[in-house]
């Protein structure tokens, strides 16, 4: 787990230099949730509020996120993805998606079968985050090639970092 956890953080700077791991992690649950309060993300990934509002702070002053007043509320603001975070995760996402493809694509179809169902079991095991862009069960659409028949590789599989 540790060499999955540092292989995860170390693609993150390759594969775009200003979005660390829990950047990307934030910008894909602004995404699938279509946008949340900052203490939302905290409580989520079970974060200080602080760790979350200098995260916050640096995606915001990188464009990638924007404060918008709720529509329900006017005093509480909602963050979302702006175009520039939609296209840079998109990128990100799109990378780390073959990242993940090719690592796999040797991999006999009963090994693949094997580890999909592992981490399924992982994943739903114990506490912790609910699906984010960390979970990486969820089928993604269109394996592509080297991915293996009824195996679909996830975007947010760490790429080779060997």
């Amino acid at each position: 787990m540790t060499a999955f956890a540092r292989r995860a953080r170390a693609s993150a700077g390759r594969l775009h230099p200003e979005l660390s791991l829990v950047s990307y992690t934030l910008l894909g649950h602004l995404e699938e949730s279509g946008g949340c309060r900052a203490t939302d993300l905290a409580a989520h990934y079970a974060l200080d509020k602080s760790t979350v509002s200098r995260q916050v702070s640096a995606l915001e002053g990188a464009g990638l996120i924007e404060r918008l007043a709720d529509q329900r509320d006017q005093r509480v603001q909602v963050l979302h993805l702006t175009p520039a975070g939609t296209e840079i995760l998109a990128q990100v996402t799109a990378s780390r998606r073959v990242a993940f493809r090719e690592r796999l694509a040797g991999w006999p179809e009963e090994d693949l079968r094997r580890f999909a169902g592992y981490l399924l079991r992982y994943n739903s095991a114990g506490p912790g985050p609910g699906p984010g862009p960390m979970s990486m069960p969820d089928p993604a659409p269109d394996p592509g090639p080297g991915a293996g028949p009824g195996v679909t590789a996830h975007p947010d599989a760490s790429p080779p970092s060997d």
